[in-house]
């Protein structure tokens, strides 16, 4: 049974810090890209940060020089570093994994408020 685990959300003034991982069981870690996606209130499920097999990352716009994706493929973990957050980061914040099925975890809430 395939299970994407998220963790490390909560509340945090603009400005702040915040680590989110994503623990996966079930498949074979290493051979998956691996993603994250969020959804804030209101709004369509956005991507935010891909880290492929291989270690390449990608990064949407919004959040270049602020978040860092990784992993350990040794722990069957990926991590999404979130420095200077803003008001806008606020969302609901997805582990997808990616090969030839997609399986995603049920998320971690990231709320940017002062």
């Amino acid at each position: 049974q395939v299970q994407l685990v998220e963790s490390g959300g909560g509340l945090v003034q603009p400005g702040g810090s915040l680590r989110l991982s994503c623990a996966a069981s079930g498949i074979i870690f290493s051979i998956y890209h691996m993603g994250w996606y969020r959804q804030a209130p209101g709004k369509q499920r956005e991507w935010v940060a891909v880290i492929s097999s291989g270690g390449s990352t990608n990064y949407v716009d919004s959040v270049k020089g602020r978040f860092t994706i990784s992993r350990d493929n040794a722990k069957n973990m990926v991590y999404l570093e979130m420095n200077s957050l803003k008001p806008e980061d606020t969302a609901v914040y997805y582990c997808n994994a990616i090969s030839q099925k997609t399986y995603w975890g049920q998320g971690t809430r990231v709320t940017v408020s002062s």
